[in-house]
């Protein structure tokens, strides 16, 4: 689409619509015919090929048909969302499962452009609902992977940060940032860090995908925390790693990866934050990052690798401070990032941000009063003035109170259309401290879930 070859982005689509899986999601990788390789599910590969259908429909591309014709690959891809989401098995790493930042942007923002799609093709409810859940997860962001206070922050000069990834809740973490993740390609004992610690570039995709505003605090916030652990100057300009700590790459001495290793700056990540530098204004910054990745590239073959050397030269084994490693070469993904710039630079603004976030979260500042509840996220404290929607996979009956059980209710969930069965519980008239109590009834299987469960109000 980039580079003006829309009739082969329709193509493309075509393909991912024959090769979704019945789930609704796609395999994280696989064969041309479709076939599952790997087994990991990143959320963020669902997200994309609902923002490359509502690229093109915006874009007006020929050859697409009707836009009902696409609503089942859309309701499959959004609902395997919804009913999955917000954390993810595989960040786009294919390393570490959790709260991602530029998982829950692809996420959130595919989410609004399924709203639209499903609202264009009579599906409302369908929308509402997509729409309800977009506005809450973005509502969470910062709760989820939003780091404050602490020695980083201290060290820095800084309020807070977006961290790398977070792992869902758990009774042995008060907040999702101060729990452990895995640092993968780590010797045994040098494999897990508190998620507080970690940093990545990829928060910067909350601006890429529309949700924060360039200028937002917490982004500067972060920008200054990334400069400090993770950029790196080169002979041809900065670059980035991907995250502090990273073990994916090669030795002190050279020698390839073989398990374990130092993770070497990636072109790719100063296209990305040559796209944040264009949407906060500052083209010849970009320009500058374009320049960056053009030469990170070796020999006549001007081909993109996954990373480049940042030490010492070692002409014995070809590493050279600034050219390819000895990683993946070409990567595509760096040149597609390169298209892309190319495209953003010329048309002044970035070329795939979804409008729909940027006008309701950056424009409007949209906030909904729902805070989500589900098996696989269960929160044990709302904000006041929030009411409580219980997400649930197969319809149930809630058995809930809001005096301590005093006295109780027993409501039937309702369908959304989207493969999820929701019920709002009135939360939003209690004061801080008060409690909803609630447990499940399975009609489906005539048995209670055997456990009660219980909400505060901060």
């Amino acid at each position: 689409m980039a580079a003006g070859a829309v009739s082969d982005a329709a193509r493309v689509l075509r393909y991912l619509e024959a090769t979704q899986e019945a789930a609704g999601n796609w395999a994280q990788n696989l064969w041309l015919d479709g076939r599952p390789y790997w087994g990991g599910v990143q959320m963020d590969e669902t997200a994309f090929p609902i923002l490359l259908l509502d690229l093109l429909r915006r874009e007006g591309a020929a050859g697409l048909g009707k836009l009902e014709r696409w609503w089942p690959m859309v309701r499959g891809a959004a609902s395997f969302i919804v009913r999955n989401g917000p954390v993810t098995q595989q960040d786009r790493w294919e390393e570490d499962g959790g709260y991602s930042p530029f998982t829950l942007a692809a996420e959130i923002s595919a989410l609004l452009a399924a709203s639209d799609i499903a609202e264009l093709t009579g599906h409302s409810d369908a929308a509402a609902t997509l729409r309800d859940t977009a506005d809450a997860w973005n509502d969470n962001v910062e709760r989820w992977v939003y780091a404050t206070g602490g020695d980083l922050a201290q060290q820095i000069g800084v309020e807070g940060y977006y961290v790398r990834i977070s792992p869902p809740e758990t009774d042995s973490a008060a907040s999702p940032t101060q729990g452990f993740v895995p640092i993968k390609n780590r010797p045994p004992g040098q494999d897990m860090e508190r998620a507080f610690r970690v940093i990545s570039p990829d928060s910067l995709a909350l601006v890429r995908f529309g949700l924060r505003a360039p200028d937002d605090p917490r982004i500067l916030n972060s920008i200054r925390v990334i400069d400090a652990l993770l950029r790196v100057q080169l002979p041809q300009g900065p670059c980035w790693y991907r995250y502090n700590g990273d073990g994916y790459g090669e030795h002190k001495d050279g020698s390839p990866f073989d398990g374990s290793g130092i993770g070497r700056p990636w072109p790719l990540l100063a296209g990305e934050r040559a796209h944040y530098e264009l949407a906060a204004g500052r083209r010849s910054e970009a320009e500058a990052l374009l320049s960056v990745m053009e030469h990170s590239t070796s020999g006549h073959g001007r081909l993109l690798p996954e990373q480049v050397w940042d030490t010492t030269d070692i002409p014995a084994l070809e590493l050279f401070r600034g050219k390819p490693s000895g990683s993946a070469c070409p990567l595509v993904w760096a040149h597609s990032e390169y298209i892309k710039l190319r495209r953003s630079l010329r048309d002044g603004k970035i070329f795939d941000q979804p409008p729909q976030t940027v006008q309701r979260y950056v424009i409007e500042k949209h906030k909904r009063e729902i805070f989500g509840w589900r098996f696989n996220n269960k929160t044990r404290s709302i904000p006041r003035n929030k009411k409580l929607r219980l997400v649930l996979l197969t319809p149930g009956v809630v058995h809930w109170s809001l005096d301590g059980w005093k006295s109780w209710q027993d409501t039937k969930t309702r369908d959304s259309g989207v493969g999820i069965h929701i019920l709002d519980l009135p939360t939003a008239s209690l004061p801080s401290g008060g409690k909803v109590d609630f447990t499940f009834f399975w009609p489906e299987e005539n048995q209670w879930e055997g456990t009660d469960f219980s909400v505060v109000v901060e």
